[in-house]
């Protein structure tokens, strides 16, 4: 059964400016029930609208957050009347797998903004969460002699809760904990899940088995889409937008990407034929790196094998060996790897 059609009284909350920057959008656009918004001209007429797939695509097409609006808003929007009926609205939604759409007056001024209310009954997603909880953390030296490195407390909590928590806090009910090294610790604190309302499973390994390879010990096969994430990642990642993004592009595998900018430390000479064409003075270089947050879908772990050590790169090669579409999803949240002593420090002086 749908949800009922909701006439968004107070609109403009969902109105900017074209002048504004994506940066500012974001902020808008976390802060409203509806998810988007809409941009118009001083009389208040739709010029575009603008969602999170909008942004992150744009941000993959080498937008700058301090860029215009007007760079990533979708131009060809749909709308309806203001005055149609809530019923058509409604049909119209459905067919065009839309969640809104902006009704104007006869002079292209938003009025009013269609959108399906959220249901009372809590969100849930019936995609599976894999949590990688088996390494041994020997970048954090001392520290993860006797504690896994999922353990380790960020503001007095294990990082492997922190992100179970926000797991559970997007809609997602079944995980699996990838464990090996000082298991029992995990086993122990987390249980069957009971204690959060959820069912958790463990993956065990009997030796390491990579970035991947514990997906091969899934005693079945699932339905959908899996959420894998690495834990010691902590992140502000919208999980439901990180899914949507998946099926809209049909993606058998989404790898989460976020900027990083390295130095180079000396003046680059680009030579030619023994001839100087340019000097660059210690340039800044940007690439998009592995964020260690993927969906996965069921064909592409089939491509494991039980028992056997796969690294994601090479797991990612394989899919594209048989022309599997791979689609990156760019963070502009936060995003911390937890990787080294200082970080940790850092992060309990405060990551959000």
């Amino acid at each position: 059964m749908c949800d009922p059609v909701s006439d968004i009284d107070d609109i403009s909350k969902y109105l900017v400016s074209p002048d504004i920057n994506i940066r500012e959008v974001i902020e808008v656009i976390d802060q409203s029930a509806a998810q988007i918004a809409l941009v118009v001209d001083k009389n208040q007429r739709l010029l575009g609208t603008v969602t999170d797939g909008d942004i992150r695509r744009g941000l993959l097409n080498g937008e700058s957050l301090e860029n215009s609006v007007k760079q990533v808003m979708h131009r060809q929007f749909l709308s309806l009347p203001a005055d149609c009926k809530e019923a058509y609205a409604l049909r119209v939604m459905k067919e065009k797998t839309l969640h809104h759409i902006p009704g104007l007056n006869s002079e292209g001024v938003v009025v009013r903004l269609f959108t399906l209310e959220e249901s009372n009954k809590p969100y849930q997603l019936d995609n599976w969460v894999v949590l990688m909880a088996g390494g041994k953390g020997k970048r954090m030296q001392q520290l993860t002699k006797n504690c896994p490195k999922p353990m380790l407390k960020v503001g007095g909590k294990p990082m492997l809760e922190i992100i179970l928590e926000q797991c559970i806090e997007a809609g997602f009910r079944k995980f699996f904990f990838s464990v090996n090294f000082l298991k029992k610790q995990i086993t122990d604190y987390f249980g069957n899940g009971e204690r959060w309302g959820v069912e958790i499973q463990y993956l065990m390994e009997s030796k390491p088995l990579g970035t991947a390879g514990s997906l091969g010990l899934l005693t079945e096969s699932p339905k959908k889409p899996i959420l894998l994430m690495n834990g010691d990642v902590l992140s502000k990642v919208d999980f439901v937008s990180l899914i949507q993004f998946h099926e809209i592009n049909q993606s058998s595998a989404t790898i989460c990407v976020r900027e990083h900018q390295t130095e180079i430390p000396f003046g680059v000479v680009k030579v030619r034929g023994g001839e100087i064409e340019s000097l660059d003075e210690k340039p800044l270089l940007t690439h998009n790196v592995n964020a260690g947050i993927y969906i996965l879908n069921p064909e592409l772990i089939e491509l494991l094998e039980q028992g056997q050590e796969c690294d994601m790169p090479v797991l990612i090669e394989r899919g594209l060996k048989k022309n599997l579409p791979m689609n990156a999803f760019p963070l502009h949240e936060i995003w911390v790897d937890v990787g080294q002593p200082h970080i940790l420090e850092k992060v309990n002086g405060g990551w959000q």
